[in-house]
């Protein structure tokens, strides 16, 4: 933790940044079932053209036939995949955010991964960094078990605004995220869609002002259908903190947001301007992404199950009021998780239906859409939250399938 703090010092000065409605199981990844294709330590992967880094760990007590939940760990600028691996002067207490310990105090419940920003940041130009992070899970779940269904990723500054960038670019990807004291620095490609969020933010924070935190939260407290509200924050002076849980969210879609008097750190300590992994951070994160079962998850948030990346796209088909494009997001042996992008034409709409002329999926979930079968005929209507569109406007919804990916575009229309 000293190191950390001489980092931040730095930065200073520089001026820069360090329950559900429906059961179902979670779908087993390539990795299942087998010797794990990979061990712990450093690693390194190609993405995007270049070669990026990251560690993991994987638990003790590692069974192929049981699924893991699943923590990527983002450093701040100027830090390192080995410094959230390592934890720093504060050893194993401190790895990952402290999460590790408990995890491991809970059976050893989790894998962890750190990746490594490029220049110790994540700057994400053109979308880099969120690629970087698919290729990784892409890896990861070939070759290790993973709870589909229980992907989470948490940092600090830029591995805040980082943790944000993926909430918005991949809400069908990872189940909540956790930001200590972030900001929108790294992009928010999307960022129309639920996350159960939780984010985390000092008073005094004078490297990133506390308003940028509201704001981000302020993203998810919409797409959730939180009730708006101004949380309550400590007094200057106080050396407390303050965790209010939102009310009102979308089932399965919680956001909470604790304020400290305190400045830019990950590790708050009450009572004290002290910083240590006797923190309250860690507890909160903790318990905040333990509350989402695997065996049932919300039925708007989608397992990311696969042994190859796809990227296989079909034409978007107009119909005059909205168009629909499809693209297959990963496949395994006999499934596959899909994803629609639904845009409304030259006018405004007020709702929608995709469907299937032929080659229909056969369709075993969906989120953020309604699903209707009839015979081989599929059509997927909007939900209430995201039917109305204004003009060239977008939206998603996502689903898995088993068989293979259909090779007929989807139609969309509108009443």
């Amino acid at each position: 933790m000293t190191a950390l703090l001489a980092v931040l010092a730095g930065l200073v000065v520089g001026g820069g940044l360090g329950f559900p409605p429906a059961a179902s199981a979670a779908a087993a990844t390539a990795g299942c079932g087998k010797a794990p294709g990979l061990a712990n330590g450093n690693h390194t992967i190609s993405s995007g053209g270049q070669n990026r880094n990251y560690i993991l760990r994987i638990p003790s007590n590692y069974d192929n036939n049981h699924s893991y939940r699943l923590f990527v760990g983002l450093h701040w600028l100027g830090g390192t995949a080995n410094d959230v691996d390592t934890g720093g002067s504060d050893g194993y207490n401190w790895s990952y955010y402290g999460l590790r310990r408990l995890a491991d105090n809970a059976n050893n419940s989790t894998i962890f991964v750190a990746p490594q920003g490029n220049n110790n940041g994540w700057a994400n130009p053109g979308g880099q960094d969120v690629t970087f992070i698919d290729d990784l899970l892409n890896q990861l779940e070939a070759a290790l078990c993973v709870d589909t269904s229980q992907v989470f990723a948490g940092g600090f500054s830029y591995g805040g605004a980082m943790s944000y960038a993926l909430a918005c670019a991949r809400p069908t990807v990872f189940r909540a995220v956790a930001v200590y004291s972030g900001a929108n620095l790294s992009g928010c490609s999307g960022g129309t869609q639920p996350v159960a969020y939780i984010g985390m933010h000092g008073i005094r924070d004078n490297v990133l002002n506390i308003s940028q935190g509201r704001s981000l939260r302020d993203t998810f407290v919409r797409n959730n259908g939180c009730t708006s509200q101004n949380p309550p924050e400590p007094s200057q002076g106080s050396l407390t903190h303050i965790v209010t849980a939102y009310s009102g969210c979308r089932a399965g879609y919680p956001v909470v947001y604790a304020a400290f008097d305190g400045g830019h750190d990950p590790a708050p300590r009450d009572g004290c301007t002290c910083s240590g992994w006797q923190t309250w951070t860690s507890g909160e994160v903790w318990k905040f992404i333990t509350q989402f079962s695997s065996s049932v998850p919300p039925t708007s948030t989608t397992p990311t199950t696969t042994t190859t990346p796809t990227t296989t796209t079909t034409p978007t088909t107009p119909t005059g009021a909205c168009s629909a494009s499809y693209r297959t997001v990963r496949s395994w042996e006999g499934a596959y998780q899909g994803e629609v992008t639904v845009t409304a034409g030259s006018v405004a709409i007020n709702g929608w239906t995709v469907g299937w002329t032929s080659g229909g999926p056969a369709i075993t979930q969906v989120w953020n859409g309604n699903l209707t079968t009839s015979g081989e005929s599929v059509s997927i209507g909007n939900v209430s939250y995201n039917g109305s569109l204004q003009a060239s406007a977008s939206t998603t919804f996502g689903f898995l399938a088993n068989g293979t990916s259909p090779t007929a575009p989807p139609r969309c229309t509108s009443p």
